[in-house]
């Protein structure tokens, strides 16, 4: 049986070769304990942490002493806006400025800080799936604590104006957080803006290992985001989030970051490339497409075609490629997408929706088989 060219990176990417010898080499040869100070092992994965430190805070122009190991970007999203609570409280700041088409691992824990009694704006989208600027800036308020809005959204991809956000952010005790999972080390200078104060970065949507991330927190008027730690028991990365780190996964996230800014433009043109086929092949049989092309990562698609379910699409396509119908977390339970039913498509074109993403080992795909199978399902 062949195996289906793989079409879910926006839910996990595969493993960089680079990335594997790093992981590979911290797993087996260097193994130490990044804590340990008395012998060589402990000082060479101490070594390692800390230039993975380097390369993650080189994509967004930061410095060694401004990330944190996690283990992904969903807790770095919680410690970035639950951590921030307590100071929320002590300053009188209980409100807090997002989107309607956030991931829900920033929309839960903003449901978490909406129970204990903060008051949360989430700001609608466009048509296009975009979030326009000067609705952020209309939102603050003189109690705001807080504005998270997303880099990439995770089913459209597409890229919000977070620098235009963070600039239009005139408050100086407003914090500026961006959920970078999608877009770290893919959408470059828009995370570069120096008014982003949080920023959370996955390692398995950069060619990295699952269960590592990190959290980017900058020093703005020399002062650090005033966080809380969520886990206690040790002083590792400053105190924030303690735990033996994982050196080999931290190694890799390392080097994928490294590769991800060495790479952008190659990567970069081998999916704009790939979209191109997609989009001259699909025509063909008319596909509506969800989000706006023009502002989209070039590595998603998301369309839905008429009177076509996105189950029966999936299960024509599975023996050719492997896609989904919406974000890997909440695929357990199906709902309809709450990024798509913001924009304020109707029913049948949520349920039809279909999300393609590739990247720039996705090998080229057959689309004459894939239309032909599509065709026969529409009407």
């Amino acid at each position: 049986m062949t195996t289906p060219i793989y079409m879910d990176c926006n839910a996990t990417t595969p493993l960089d070769p680079e990335v594997r010898e790093v992981l590979l080499r911290f797993l087996d040869i260097d193994y130490g304990n990044a804590s340990s100070r008395t012998h060589e092992y402990g000082a060479r994965a101490q070594q390692a942490v800390q230039h993975a430190r380097d390369q993650v805070a080189a994509v967004v122009r930061a410095s060694r002493d401004e990330v944190i190991f996690t283990s992904g970007a969903t807790e770095s999203n919680n410690l970035a806006i639950i951590g921030l609570a307590s100071h929320g409280e002590a300053s009188g700041r209980r409100h807090i400025v997002s989107t309607a088409i956030e991931h829900k691992a920033v929309l839960e824990p903003l449901e978490y800080l909406a129970r204990r009694g903060f008051d949360v704006t989430l700001v609608p989208p466009t048509a296009g799936g975009w979030i326009d600027p000067a609705s952020v800036r209309a939102a603050v308020r003189h109690d705001t604590l807080l504005v998270s809005v997303m880099h990439v959204n995770n089913e459209t991809g597409v890229t919000q104006d977070i620098d235009a956000i963070a600039a239009s952010i005139s408050d100086d005790s407003v914090f500026v957080h961006v959920d970078g999972a999608q877009g770290f080390g893919k959408d470059l200078e828009r995370l570069r803006h120096p008014r982003i104060d949080l920023i959370s970065v996955s390692g398995h949507k950069i060619f990295g290992p699952k269960g590592v991330g990190a959290l980017v927190y900058r020093r703005r008027n020399r002062k650090k985001p005033p966080l809380t730690p969520l886990l206690f028991g040790g002083g590792q990365e400053r105190g924030i989030r303690p735990g033996t780190p994982p050196v080999m996964l931290i190694a890799a996230l390392g080097m994928a970051a490294e590769l991800a800014l060495r790479d952008a433009k190659k990567r970069n043109a081998r999916c704009v490339e790939f979209r191109r086929a997609a989009l001259r092949a699909l025509q063909a049989i008319d596909p509506a497409i969800n989000g706006d092309l023009d502002r989209a990562l070039p590595h998603v698609l998301n369309l839905s075609l008429r009177g076509v379910d996105s189950e029966a699409a999936m299960l024509a396509l599975k023996d050719v490629i492997a896609i989904s119908n919406g974000s890997a977390c909440t695929s357990s339970s199906y709902q309809p997408s709450h990024v798509l039913k913001a924009m304020g498509l109707s029913d049948a074109r949520v349920a039809g929706a279909l999300r393609l993403s590739w990247c720039h080992l996705t090998p080229d795909a057959p689309w004459d088989d894939i239309v032909s199978r599509l065709r026969c399902l529409v009407g």
